[in-house]
């Protein structure tokens, strides 16, 4: 079973990234969509406990925040998976003005996690971590060099 984590700020592209390549495999964890932490951590317990794979599209800026799925899914023997989706903070703060209703945030949001964000790394306890790009509108992922 796999546990795969989007890590990027608001606006990089993660929703999106997450319905092109896991929208047929994997249950999708999102806060914006659950609304609150206990209901997120009911549909992670869910997923372990029935081993369905299952993509936290969240921001998940800072290790500790990584660390409530990671550990849990590494103690029911999942595959641990990082997707890093790379953005400038100008890109995200144009396609976030693009979005309208709830999924337009304020720029302070934007502009917050951009400074909060802590590059993940294979310590934290990844089987595999990836580089997620945009070129010509399209998704490339690359391997993560630490």
């Amino acid at each position: 079973m796999e546990c795969v984590l989007l890590i990027g700020i608001p606006a990089s592209g993660k929703s999106t990234f997450c319905a092109r390549r896991f929208a047929d495999t994997h249950v999708r964890l999102n806060l914006d969509m659950l609304r609150t932490r206990h209901r997120e951590a009911e549909f992670l317990a869910t997923c372990l406990r029935v081993q369905m794979p299952f993509v936290v599209d969240n921001t998940n800026v800072s290790v500790a925040e990584r660390a409530r799925f990671v550990a849990p899914a590494r103690a029911a023997r999942f595959r641990v998976v990082g997707y890093y989706l790379a953005s400038k903070v100008d890109e995200c703060l144009a396609r976030n003005a693009a979005r309208s209703g709830e999924a337009c945030v304020p720029d302070v949001a934007v502009r917050d996690m951009a400074r909060r964000l802590e590059l993940p790394t294979r310590a934290e306890g990844f089987d595999a971590l990836h580089y997620v790009r945009m070129a010509a509108g399209e998704f490339v992922v690359e391997d993560w060099r630490e």
